[in-house]
Formats: structure tokens, sequence, C-alpha cells
């Protein structure tokens, strides 16, 4: 009647809002990948890492009084260590070492297998409905991105393929943990304050790493490089992580994850356009597998049936095992 349509409107409002933060995601997490490779060209992995955390923080320190008071509860600590734990330390870890071996486009092809991650991660933590079409996709994209990290070729911009590719799928593990852990911390905190809190968090973990490396000419750095920087710590670094902290607020974990299957296309055309690298034909292959898969499975999440009558308590993190 008229009073579910009028539920039913805030929830679709939020829904759209959702989605359209997501589309800011994809859009910023896909070009990361080539801004990171074209920094790279001077700096080491570390350096960029830290910078990056280094422009977020500085870039949200003047908003921070302006959000909602924090609705901290006893016991929420073990999971927000855990969640930066996630991301930034690990991820940006695994992920700055892989761009080192691989390219951007085989990178962010790679990346297509988190939300499938999520998807199973969701469903055994938080309780998320997984049908047979996600697990087939699971497998599917495994499967295929096996064929993309072996197939990988030796050039200037991937001395070793293999290698980056397994980093960038251990980068996509670390990922999904995060995805699970912000779902349910964003229940209560505010998801700029938890991208925020990346930020700062990515920007202490790394700074030893970064200061006690090798020695750089600062004073030298072409100013491509420091745009490169300057892109990854405002846009990808703290704009998409708080786009994607607020569509999970609002959408399932697995959904909002299944979002980001269309980060290796962006990946793909930018490092094209940007960097003039290329793939084998065995490797277009495997990504046009990959990303028909997670649509595929994507697309079984939409479906009406898709959608269970009732929604399940999630799982309370900070009792789980």
């Amino acid at each position: 009647g008229r009073k579910a349509a009028l539920e039913r409107s805030p929830m679709m409002h939020a829904r759209k809002l959702a989605i359209l933060a997501l589309a800011g995601t994809v859009f910023f997490w896909g070009t990361s990948f080539t801004a990171t490779n074209a920094a790279y060209a001077e700096l080491p992995p570390m350096t960029v890492i830290w910078l990056r955390m280094l422009i977020a923080s500085a870039v949200f320190l003047p908003f921070w009084h302006r959000l909602p008071r924090l609705q901290y509860r006893p016991g929420d600590l073990p999971v927000l260590i855990a969640s930066m734990a996630f991301i930034p330390c690990a991820y940006f870890a695994l992920e700055g070492y892989a761009m080192v071996f691989t390219t951007s486009s085989q990178a962010g092809v790679v990346s297509a297998t988190a939300p499938l991650i999520v998807a199973i991660g969701a469903w055994a933590i938080l309780r998320e409905r997984l049908r047979w079409q996600q697990i087939s996709a699971v497998a599917v994209s495994m499967a295929m991105v096996a064929v993309l990290a072996t197939s990988g070729t030796t050039q200037a911009s991937a001395p070793a393929p293999l290698l980056g590719n397994l980093l960038e799928l251990g980068a996509m593990a670390t990922a999904a943990g995060s995805t699970i852990t912000i779902k349910h911390l964003t229940a209560r905190y505010n998801p700029w304050f938890l991208a925020g809190l990346q930020a700062a968090a990515g920007a202490i973990f790394f700074a030893p790493f970064a200061l006690f490396g090798p020695p750089i000419a600062w004073g030298a750095l072409a100013p491509q490089t420091w745009l490169a920087v300057a892109y990854l710590g405002v846009l990808p670094g703290l704009l998409a992580f708080g786009l994607y902290n607020t569509a999970l607020r609002a959408l399932p974990a697995a959904s909002a994850a299944l979002a980001i299957n269309a980060i290796p296309a962006v990946a793909v055309i930018a490092g094209w356009l940007v960097l003039g690298e290329a793939l084998t034909v065995v490797q277009l292959v495997a990504c046009g597998v990959i990303i028909a898969a997670v649509a595929f499975a994507q697309w079984a999440s939409a479906s009406p049936s898709a959608a269970p009558q009732t929604v399940p308590e999630p799982v309370d993190l900070r009792r789980a095992p």
C-alpha cells in the first residue's frame, strides 16, 4: 500500500546514491593503476604509498570536526584494528610490489576477483545469501586469473608478470577482508571517518619503509610524478574509499563489491591510453571471461528472485571466534 511505497522511497533513493558512489569508486580505482605505474618511474613503491596516504590524511584533516560523533562500543577496537590491517597495511604492501612486476592493465584484471572473494566471505561471516551463479563465477574467474598470471609476457613495465599477478591476487584477498569488516563498522561509524582512519593508519604504517628507504632526489622529480602522487592521494586514496564505504552502508557487501567488476575495463583503457600497454590474445580472452563471469554473478544478485524475503541479522564480529 501507500505506507509500503513511502518506506521504499528512501531505500530506493539511498540505493541510487550508493550506485553513483560505486561508479565514482570504479573510475578512481581503475585509473589508480596507471597513476601508480607513472609514479613508480621515479619513486620506490613504499614511498609512493606513504605519500599517497600522507596526502589523503592532510586533505581529510580539515573536515574531521564536521563528522558526526563516534558511536564506539566496547569490543569495536579489534574489528577496527583488523580492518586497518587489511586496508591499507597488507593491501597496499602487496599491491605496491605487484605493480613493480606486472602491468597496470593486468593488475586491474586480477582485481576483478575481489567481488567474488567478498561474496564468499559475506556468505560465511555476514550471512548474506550466496547463489549458485556467484559460486560458479568464483570458480571460473579464479581459473582465468591463473591463465592470466601464467600467460603474461615479460616487458619493460612487467618484468615478472606471474609474481606480480599473484601478489595482486593476495591484495584482493585482503581487500575482501576489509570490505567485510567495513560493512560491519558502517552500522555505527561514519563512512568518511573510516576512510580518513584508513589514510592515517597507512601514513603511520608505511612511514618507516619510506623514510628509511633509498635516498631520493626530491628536487629532481618530474612534475608528472608529483601529479600522479597527488592524484593517488586525493582521488583513489581518500575520495574513492569514502565513496565505497558510503555504498557499503546502503548495500550488502557482496552487491557493493560486485560493482568493481568494471575496474579491469577502466584499468585496461587507462593503461592503453596513457602508458601504451598491451595485452596478449590469451590475456584478452581471459579478461573477457573474467568480466563475463562477474557480470553474470551481478545479474543474478540483481534479479528479483535473488532478494531474500527477510534480511538475516549479521554476525557480531566482536564476538566471532
